[in-house]
């Protein structure tokens, strides 16, 4: 139940926000997006979902890649 109630705060808003008009507000999806996947892991992990825990890792690969993109990339964010 908690996992759900993760997933759907912090995944929903992270969608929401990537699809934002403004890049100020693009910027903050891939945090939300990161902040969804522990929920995400525990839950595929403790129903034994593999296939699922495979694409959480496909997923964090890109919600990280994106954290790097708009967060650590030299003048970026400033």
């Amino acid at each position: 139940m908690i996992a759900q109630i993760g997933i759907a705060i912090f995944g929903v808003i992270a969608v929401w926000l990537s699809q934002a008009a403004s890049e100020h507000q693009r910027r903050y999806a891939c945090l939300f997006g990161m902040a969804s996947q522990p929920f995400w892991f525990w839950s595929a992990y403790s129903a034994e979902q593999w296939g699922i825990f495979a694409l959480c890792i496909l997923y964090a690969a890109s919600w990280l890649r994106g954290f790097h993109h708009h967060w650590m990339k030299k003048g970026r964010g400033q």
